[in-house]
């Protein structure tokens, strides 16, 4: 992990989030969630397309056989066609926490959507952890969290890793085959100086990358949690990682422009060389 590149493009995130990589499209996709926008990175050209949104949205991820996409709107998840673009109401998770939005989301192997909320004011701990199962509708997993943020799989399927960003920790469960998860453990707990752990992603080894966010770095850690590399970035808010492309061998971080003044490469999208491969994500299967 010796160096990295900046994407060119006219516009720096104010909150960027949810990189995911779309072998359809060949192109990485992220959100700014406070930006209200869609972005797409062509990996031929380097060329830029956005899609502006009627809302902040949290996350978008692919349907297994379908054009069109599912995105975690505030108000909850919508299905989101881009070409003409056209937005349709799915699921409301949330009614009973009007100031909660949607905030990160991953897809399992057997085609799970799982994703979280978290308090929009950053007041309370209402946050919780979320599992759509093909054709079904939400159900709450878990519960009482400030900050969710990064679901992550293990290659093997057995283990889902999740973080409360605001209280610094990424918690391990034991997943299922039918979905059902095991008791929440803390697997890292971020320590003094790194900030706080954002999103984040797994490699084909089985190795966590995290985003710290106040900590301007992207980190590796191994199956079982310790840090083994990091590589600093030029933002002092690192948001999200995924890797990309056919071979699954180009890392991209997003960032944020919040708190960032005098930082010129804050809400940049960054493109890190590490020579490790990552796993494809999979499509939601409703």
């Amino acid at each position: 992990m010796t160096d990295y590149r900046i994407v060119p493009r006219d516009a720096h995130d104010i909150l960027g989030e949810g990189p995911v990589w779309s072998a359809r499209r060949n192109a990485l996709l992220w959100v700014d969630i406070m930006g209200q926008q869609l972005w797409s990175l062509s990996l031929a050209d380097d060329r830029i397309t956005s899609w502006p949104m009627p809302e902040r949205i949290g996350w978008v991820v692919e349907r297994a056989g379908r054009d069109d996409l599912l995105a975690g709107f505030k108000s909850g998840i919508v299905t989101l066609a881009l070409d003409p673009l056209c937005i349709a109401p799915l699921h409301r998770p949330e009614p009973d926490r009007p100031h909660n939005r949607l905030n990160d989301a991953k897809v399992d192997a057997a085609g799970r959507l799982w994703f979280g909320s978290k308090d929009d004011r950053d007041q309370d701990a209402s946050g919780a952890l979320y599992r759509l199962d093909p054709g079904g509708t939400p159900v709450r997993i878990d519960d009482g969290y400030k900050v969710t943020n990064g679901p992550a799989f293990s290659p093997d399927g057995r283990w889902l890793y999740h973080t409360d960003s605001g209280l610094g920790r990424v918690y391990r469960f034991a997943l299922g085959d039918d979905g059902s998860l095991g008791p929440r453990a803390l697997f890292i707990q971020f320590e003094t100086g790194w900030g706080s752990p954002d999103g984040m992603t797994i490699d084909a080894d089985g190795h966590l990358w995290i985003a710290h966010w106040g900590g301007g770095r992207i980190s590796r850690f191994d199956p079982a949690g310790r840090l083994v590399d990091s590589v600093a970035l030029p933002a002092t808010n690192i948001t999200s990682c995924a890797f990309a492309g056919p071979g699954l061998d180009r890392l991209f971080a997003t960032s944020s422009t919040i708190d960032a003044e005098g930082e010129p490469d804050a809400g940049a999208l960054f493109e890190i060389r590490t020579g490790v491969i990552g796993l494809p994500p999979h499509c939601h299967a409703g």
